[in-house]
């Protein structure tokens, strides 16, 4: 899982239309947005595709300058996943007390 934030700059005339734009993007947030062009978006990853793919979308979106990486979180959501399955017989009786 990517988690991703990033700051993009939009000319001021553009901002609403850039808005409307990235609010479509399934996997992509906007936090928050000044009249200036300054938008805060954090973008994840979804099934369809990968957030590293909706940053360069944002890119190609008319009135965006661009698009700058502020932040990136990753998760191996299979290591968690195995991470958190129980011991297995042979652990689980390394904790007994069969010495006592």
């Amino acid at each position: 899982m990517n988690i991703c934030g990033c700051l993009v700059h939009a000319t001021a005339p553009a901002v609403p239309e850039v808005r409307k734009r990235v609010e479509a993007m399934k996997g992509a947030e906007i936090h928050a947005c000044d009249d200036d062009g300054r938008i805060v978006v954090v973008v994840e990853d979804t099934p369809e595709k990968n957030a590293s793919e909706l940053i360069m979308e944002m890119h190609q979106i008319p009135g965006v300058v661009s698009v700058t990486l502020t932040y990136h979180h990753f998760e191996d959501l299979a290591a968690d996943d195995a991470a958190s399955l129980p011991a297995k017989p042979s652990q689980a009786g390394d904790q007994t007390h069969d010495n006592l």
